[in-house]
């Protein structure tokens, strides 16, 4: 048999008890959810962020990511699950009743781009601010290309209650601290790292993509062609997470260590002032020319890419990394999931019940720290997944033995049935258990995968452009025909209009030069 990765640290029959099955209710979660927009006949949208969306800048649902096409819809950190998906249903129909012949294009790899140059950078106004997020934007673009920073994601936020970590801590006989909190959240990390290759086996959703993807590149994949212009791998999970999408190679040199918060703020912060001979080539403020913000291996924190990262909310101008050493760890961001085409909002309800079991379990577990060549398994055992998870007897690398995938699968799900029934206690259901046990029967059986039922469909019905077309059309009409659950037009109208007047405000605040402001944001030490 293979040797366990982790047993639980907590007896789960003593969090039997009634007072830690209430403590765990308050669990929040919340949806970032990424699209494209595309016109009617699947090809990318040139137009600018529509006004009646709102200041992407300023708006709290609405935004845009990388591209002024790509657009980004959040939902607020909340202890209903169903509240969420409501929520984030309600900003899909708004979008959609704006967008006028325009559609959201259902798939993480990106419809048909003949070339970078039609990939529009976003716009975020004309403040300080505004200015940053593109220059950074352009940055990418010099660094990694455009065609990669318009793939598009899920990412899920999850945050432990206070009553969990309360009790928690009585049980090790400590005070939940802040510190404290922050180092459970860092176990909770490691943990997802060594298993988080079971994401995109289960909800990977991107075996294939549109050939114009990767027109020029190298990339030494044995593709198969599908129609006109689908390439797609046999027994690929999620392209996106390959070499082929969010990666870098000067990012691959940083030693980020998840064992503790003050390590890896450290590794970031020297990333972020660490010269990068790749990158010194553009122009980063000489004559006012912004090709990029430095000429440092990241830009800013948030340019480090990471299946997962640990957070705290920002306030005005303050690093990321600034505010995990000021305040800790608040939540993280799993940032592992391909957009599920077989959701009209990209992300279904069975996925979020098996999240909350998948991480409570790696908060539950021992969780030993990462030596250099246990964190270069989980890279390993990552890209194997995503490249060709389906395969059989696929074995993937465990304390450097490979093992069977599946035998490994089977002991994790005994450990998420455990924690599933004591999470249906805690909720009077049984949904977190039909969640394990629908995840399992994948396991068993590949074909009922995302990517496995994404593929047969492709093979059975044309290419990813047909499909992902056909597909676009009819999540519109089935979301324009939505009924609002938590806002109404109104609501979302005048927040639109509030978000226009902030960005008005934000741009007549600025007191300095671009430049100026961009020498105070970098200069500005370290907060311990």
């Amino acid at each position: 048999m293979l040797p366990l990765t982790s047993d639980f640290t907590y007896d789960l029959n003593a969090l039997s008890h009634s007072s830690a099955i209430n403590s765990i209710q308050g669990i929040k979660r919340g949806v970032e959810r990424e699209c494209l927009r595309i016109t009617p006949t699947g090809s990318l949208a040139q137009t600018p962020h529509p006004v009646s969306l709102g200041a992407a800048l300023t708006h709290d649902s609405i935004t845009t990511d990388y591209s002024e096409s790509l657009l980004e819809f959040i939902t607020p950190p909340e202890t209903d699950a169903n509240k969420t998906l409501s929520q984030l249903a309600d900003v899909h129909k708004f979008t959609l009743d704006n967008l006028g012949e325009e559609r959201l294009w259902p798939l993480s790899m990106p419809c048909f781009i003949k070339s970078e140059a039609e990939i529009p950078i976003a716009y975020f106004g004309e403040s300080n601010v505004g200015k940053m997020k593109k220059a950074y934007r352009v940055g990418l673009r010099n660094r990694y290309g455009s065609m990669m920073q318009v793939i598009a994601g899920v990412h899920f936020n999850f945050s432990v209650p206070d009553s969990l970590w309360q009790y928690l801590a009585e049980k090790q006989n400590v005070e939940p601290t802040q510190d404290w909190i922050s180092a459970q959240y860092f176990s909770l990390i490691r943990n997802y790292r060594r298993t988080c290759w079971l994401i995109p086996y289960l909800f990977g959703a991107s075996p294939a993509l549109c050939s114009s993807f990767v027109a020029g590149r190298e990339h030494g994949l044995d593709f198969k062609q599908l129609g006109k212009g689908t390439l797609y791998l046999p027994y690929a999970t999620s392209l996106r997470m390959s070499g082929l999408g969010y990666t870098s190679t000067e990012q691959s040199s940083l030693r980020i260590c998840y064992n503790e918060l003050d390590n890896y703020i450290r590794v970031l912060r020297e990333a972020m002032y660490q010269p990068s001979q790749r990158y010194a080539g553009f122009a980063a403020g000489e004559g006012g020319n912004y090709q990029q913000l430095s000429k440092n291996v990241l830009q800013i924190e948030n340019e480090f890419y990471s299946p997962i990262r640990p957070k705290q909310p920002t306030r005005s101008m303050e690093k990321p990394t600034d505010a995990l050493a000021t305040r800790g760890v608040s939540y993280i961001e799993v940032r592992a999931l391909d957009v599920n085409p077989f959701s009209a909002t990209g992300i279904s309800r069975d996925q979020i019940d098996f999240l909350d079991v998948f991480l409570i379990s790696c908060l539950l577990m021992d969780s030993p720290e990462f030596t250099a060549d246990r964190y270069k398994e989980t890279e390993v055992n990552l890209n194997r997944i995503v490249l060709e998870g389906r395969k059989p007897g696929l074995t993937l690398l465990h304390n450097q033995q490979e093992v069977s995938m599946q035998v490994w699968a089977e002991q994790l799900f005994a450990r998420f049935g455990d924690v599933a029934q004591f999470m249906d206690n805690a909720y009077d259901d049984n949904r977190y258990s039909l969640a394990v046990e629908r995840e399992w029967q994948k396991i068993t059986d590949p074909d009922k995968t995302f990517s496995g039922r994404w593929l047969n469909k492709l093979l059975s019905e044309g290419d990813n452009a047909v499909v992902g077309r056909e597909l676009a059309n009819s999540y519109r009409n089935d979301i324009k025909a939505f009924e609002y659950r938590y806002k109404t037009e109104a609501d979302f109208v005048d927040e639109a209009t509030r978000s226009h007047a902030a960005q008005q405000d934000i741009e007549a605040a600025d007191k300095v030069s671009f430049d100026a402001f961009i020498q105070e944001y970098f200069a500005r030490p370290p907060q311990n």
